[in-house]
């Protein structure tokens, strides 16, 4: 976008010498009319904005304020390019480093998560518009969308941040919007230690684990760690190993020099394109990978998983939603059923055993600390595959 006096006098918007908050609104308002289609089309020709709107609202700001404090006008610039192309209100949240997550739960409804606390904000939205004007600036470049006939979305953003997007008619009281932030700073081991998730002696005996290469299993509810433990337990892994990560948002930042990471692709609006973590998972074994690291099992390619475990791919790593190591079993064979080929559940039950050598349980105390309380080996018992507690909290 130019920054000349002649494009920005189109807009039509006048900003008088006693400039209000309320001008500067209006002037965000018509922004970002413009600009929204603008910036799709920059973002399919891979065009950055940023900079070149900022040295045109600059100089809309001093021109037509030129008599205000360089402090005002700096702040009226900031609050224009919050409105036009940030996040709005949702900036000085962001801006935050302890915010872990924030949740909108409609204009007015604004939650965070800190240090494993939900708390509520003071933050809001001036209108459902306003919010959804902020939801669209946030897909619009990564080329996503959400309408009547496609009201939901997912995504990632550039820092690794996942978003989940769900509007109306299925989200009743209005948008509804969280961002998980993900830092390009991981936790290590000794720092896991630190902070009470591991002991020594456990961070010893997982050490072990991963070098003599066991496949470990991760299991945790929603927030409770699994990712940042599973991040930090390969970096034991050998340095001059070939290590394939499967994600469906890239959240892992492996130490190692020789990583490919894959990235699952949802289906796009006209349904075409998507590339599930199956489809990875396939393709992965045919990359010569000395280890594979899922960043979490959730659907059928739990069997695609114990078959590569059971073939000569050991010492894998993965997370799965679960409320214990028995349950965290329990629900890769639940997943590995999915799949639909008609295995008997018994000779899925012995690929399990074979397959999985270790089960890490996490949990997130009501402090919002995250501990691992119990580590298991996967052995057989009657009727099926157990878990023999190695270690316990």
């Amino acid at each position: 976008m130019s920054g000349s006096r002649g494009e920005i006098g189109l807009l039509g918007v006048e900003m008088s010498v006693d400039v209000t908050k309320r001008h500067a609104e209006s002037l965000a308002a018509e922004l970002r009319r413009r600009l929204l289609e603008r910036r799709r089309a920059e973002a399919a020709a891979g065009q950055p904005a940023g900079q070149e709107l900022e040295a045109a609202v600059a100089e809309l700001v001093d021109d037509q304020a030129a008599s205000l404090s360089a402090a005002r006008r700096a702040q009226i610039r900031e609050f224009i390019l919050r409105e036009t192309v940030g996040l709005g209100p949702l900036e000085e949240l962001l801006a935050d480093p302890r915010v872990e997550e924030v949740m909108v739960n409609g204009p007015g409804d604004v939650y965070v998560e800190r240090g494993g606390r939900i708390e509520r904000t003071e933050v809001s939205f001036e209108s459902e518009r306003a919010l959804r004007d902020a939801i669209e600036r946030i897909l619009a470049p990564l080329g996503r969308r959400v309408d009547e006939l496609s009201p939901m979305a997912d995504a990632r953003l550039a820092d690794g941040s996942r978003v989940n997007v769900i509007i109306p008619p299925l989200s009743v009281d209005g948008p509804a919007l969280s961002i998980r932030r993900f830092t390009a700073a991981r936790p290590d081991p000794d720092d896991l230690v630190e902070s009470g998730t591991l002991t020594a002696e456990l961070r010893e005996l997982l050490a072990r684990a991963v070098a003599a290469r066991r496949s470990i299993l991760i299991s945790g509810g929603t927030g409770s760690g699994k990712t940042t433990l599973l991040n930090a337990l390969s970096s034991y892994i050998d340095p001059m190993e070939r290590v394939v990560t499967i994600e469906d948002a890239a959240e892992l930042r492996l130490r190692q020099p020789h990583v490919v990471r894959l990235e699952s692709r949802p289906a796009s609006v006209e349904g075409r394109g998507e590339v599930t973590v199956r489809d990875l998972l396939r393709n992965a074994l045919r990359m010569r990978p000395d280890r594979i690291v899922i960043g979490e099992v959730r659907g059928s390619e739990a069997l695609d998983l114990l078959t590569a475990l059971n073939t000569g791919h050991d010492g894998a790593l993965s997370t799965v939603h679960a409320n214990s190591p028995e349950d965290a079993l329990r629900r890769i064979e639940t997943l590995a059923l999915m799949a639909g080929i008609g295995l008997p559940h018994e000779a899925i039950r012995e690929q399990v055993r074979r397959g999985i050598q270790l089960v890490v349980h996490l949990t997130r105390e009501g402090d919002g600390a995250r501990r691992v309380v119990a580590v298991g080996e996967v052995t057989a018992v009657a009727g099926g595959v157990g878990v023999t507690e190695l270690w316990t909290r």
